[in-house]
């Protein structure tokens, strides 16, 4: 696991063998980091090593945070998750830069506008926050609500993206 300063704490990237994030969580969040991990892969389910950034993972990231924000959206990422789960992070990468949506807006992205419930599941379980921004989802009535590493860091995230999103 490696770990890289940032303006609201610092961040842990775990990556696999071949390079592909895995996990981004904050430091004082890796409990859930780990268990997110467990449940997606078992105990002995996939090795995890250091990011090394030998593909500028951590450039990458810093280079969001320094608000190039479009740098982080080709970086490898590989979740196991249900194929539900993945479909919802897929459609989570799909929301623009600098926009919001809501847990019923994307159950009707996916085509499954009854699963509000199971899409904030999938979003709660979502290991690689930022890359897979589910901080770009919020409630019905535009609220922040959720977010696994506190809501003082997705206001952060929404309002960083929302300065340095590239015009329209």
């Amino acid at each position: 696991m490696d770990s890289t300063p940032t303006p609201t704490g610092v961040m842990l990237i775990v990556c696999d063998e071949a390079g592909r994030l895995r996990a981004l969580d904050w430091e004082g969040y890796e409990a859930r980091m780990h268990r997110l991990l467990r449940l997606h892969y078992g105990e002995q389910g996939c090795v995890l090593e250091p990011a090394r950034d030998p593909s500028g993972r951590t450039t990458a990231l810093q280079a969001y945070l320094r608000g190039e924000v479009s740098a982080i959206d080709a970086l490898p990422v590989e979740t196991a998750g249900t194929p539900f789960q993945r479909e919802v992070w897929r459609a989570l990468r799909e929301i623009p830069v600098g926009t919001t949506t809501t847990y019923s807006q994307l159950a009707e992205r996916i085509g499954r506008p009854k699963a509000v419930r199971a899409v904030g599941m999938a979003n709660g379980a979502n290991p690689v926050g930022i890359v897979v921004p589910c901080h770009r989802v919020v409630g019905a009535n535009a609220s922040l609500t959720g977010y696994a590493g506190g809501l003082e860091r997705k206001r952060w995230l929404l309002d960083h993206e929302r300065v340095h999103a590239p015009s329209a």
